[in-house]
């Protein structure tokens, strides 16, 4: 028996769509054709990606009353154009490049990409991505600052331990952190010219005054003229990367003031502190009525295996697919 369908195809009357280049993007305008019903006009064209150039499709876009313009996320280039037609009032909508699939042996030129994208957003085919308020993306600048600046830090501690190996300095058997109060302290004596291994153990503090006889034969190795000169490049690299990250640490603290309330509930979750708080905060944002359920937020994410069912039987175990890898690595 058939039985009408909840759904309803509903047309978006004024769409715009854009191919976004670095230098130039596509705009493809689908309006209502007046007095012949069902029939659409429709305009192509190619805009510089300049600021003042923007603003004049804007205008036109305002013009012709456009009510929504749907966009790919291709690179960041897409930024500007999302923020300056969202500060236009216009409802800006962000896809997935891969949720607009193109017909095998269609050819691919940024006009007929345009048009493409500009039939699909009519028909309500694809979905809007996530893109956070204004406030939400400048916290999101800098916490993914720091975690890049924390990367680094961490490729150069890694240097500092390779050099260490290669001249046969064991001291990463002993200390557990060799850039803990005690290894730090070793470290700058022997980038100072300390070789003396019993002088070098002597640089050990509370607990590993325990490992001194370790200490020095683990300092007894080859190190030379041609070690040396790297130690003291390397160590005061990692202090600059502190530094900075110690101040962006404050400007986290002072952009999430506003919300204190939500940083502090999910650092009272086992495993988060302030800063992962903020970071979550930065990607997820503070409006969950974005995802209908707690479900749509960990598919999004990325966290949740996609289901692959077919004659009841169920395909392999799901993937989860390559989600927002800042989430992954304060929630791994």
């Amino acid at each position: 028996m058939l039985e009408e369908a909840a759904d309803r195809e509903e047309i978006i009357q004024r769409v715009a769509a854009l191919d976004i280049g670095k230098a130039e993007l596509t705009c493809c305008v689908r309006v209502p054709a007046e007095g012949r019903p069902g029939r659409r006009l429709q305009e192509v064209q190619a805009y510089p990606a300049m600021t003042g150039s923007l603003l004049r499709l804007a205008g036109h876009l305002r013009c012709l009353g456009v009510t929504r313009v749907v966009m790919e996320a291709t690179s960041d280039y897409w930024k500007p154009v999302f923020y300056v037609l969202e500060a236009h009032g216009f409802d800006t909508w962000l896809v997935n490049a891969k949720d607009v699939k193109h017909l095998p042996g269609r050819p691919k030129t940024g006009r007929l990409d345009a048009v493409w994208l500009c039939k699909v957003a009519e028909r309500q085919m694809i979905r809007p991505g996530f893109v956070p308020p204004p406030e939400i993306r400048r916290l999101r600048d800098v916490t993914r600052y720091r975690i890049d600046l924390v990367a680094v830090r961490t490729a150069e501690k890694q240097r500092v331990e390779k050099l260490l190996e290669d001249a046969c300095i064991k001291l990463g058997v002993v200390a557990s952190d060799i850039f803990g109060v005690s290894g730090r302290a070793m470290l700058d004596a022997l980038a100072a010219g300390e070789r003396n291994p019993k002088a070098l153990a002597q640089f050990a503090r509370t607990r590993m005054r325990g490992k001194i006889s370790v200490l020095e034969e683990a300092f007894t190795g080859h190190f030379t003229g041609h070690h040396a000169f790297l130690p003291a490049k390397m160590l005061a690299r990692i202090d600059g990367l502190n530094a900075d990250i110690a101040e962006l640490d404050a400007r986290i603290e002072e952009m999430t003031a506003p919300f204190a309330s939500a940083v502090q509930r999910l650092d009272e979750i086992p495993g988060i502190g302030r800063i992962a708080a903020a970071v979550i905060i930065a990607e997820v944002g503070l409006d969950m009525a974005r995802f209908p359920t707690a479900s749509h937020l960990a598919s999004w994410a990325k966290f949740a295996p996609g289901v692959k069912e077919s004659a009841g039987k169920k395909k392999g175990k799901g993937s989860t697919g390559h989600g927002n890898r800042y989430l992954a690595r304060v929630l791994g």
